[in-house]
């Protein structure tokens, strides 16, 4: 699993954001809302952050790094390309299942961040995944990593569908069947 962010207020600030914008979108959120969901006064979020629209780059910023330092620790523990595979399926999963409001702020307003750090989550996020192109490169050397790339992006699609797919499925049975899933599509026939 993706860890969360630790360090007291600031990490409080940052998990209540990005439920806040999942449910309301980042316009239908003000410094106050946001004040309130951690128990404090708007305006002293602004001795963490200095504004609702940094507080939103660093929500998908955090999130984009800590997937990126995830996988690169999986990698470094895993023994041969199949470990590997399965270790990055689980830990995306986790995250997907565990902090499926992060998906939704991501897909909605990714738009919303500067150019600075929309770039820093673009940048964070090819690292990510080209460390499963490696993975697959490895278990299909066959395949071009162009078509690597476009399987992994799918797979993403997929996992990260649990805000609108996971419903009544329980957490283990819904990790399950996405494990399953994300493994038959990106090494098919294999």
């Amino acid at each position: 699993m993706v860890a969360r962010p630790t360090g007291g207020r600031r990490a409080d600030i940052l998990v209540a954001a990005a439920e806040l914008f999942a449910e309301h979108g980042y316009r239908g959120v003000t410094i106050d809302d946001l004040g309130r969901a951690v128990g404090t006064t708007g305006p002293a979020l602004y001795r963490h952050f200095p504004g609702k629209e940094a507080l939103l780059g660093q929500v998908l910023v955090e999130i984009s790094a800590r997937l990126s330092r995830q996988g690169e620790e999986l990698l470094a523990r895993a023994v041969g390309p199949d470990h590997a595979l399965d270790l990055l399926l689980r830990g995306h999963i986790a995250f997907a299942l565990d902090e499926p409001a992060l998906i939704t702020v991501h897909d909605r307003e990714l738009g919303n961040l500067t150019p600075e750090d929309r770039a820093r989550v673009r940048r964070l996020q090819r690292g990510y995944v080209e460390q499963w192109v490696g993975v697959l490169a490895d278990l299909l050397p066959e395949e071009s990593r162009s078509v690597l790339r476009a399987s992994v992006h799918a797979a993403f699609g997929l996992l990260n569908s649990t805000p609108h797919s996971r419903g009544t499925v329980g957490r283990e049975a819904m990790a399950e069947l996405l494990f399953a899933m994300g493994r038959a599509a990106l090494v098919r026939d294999r």
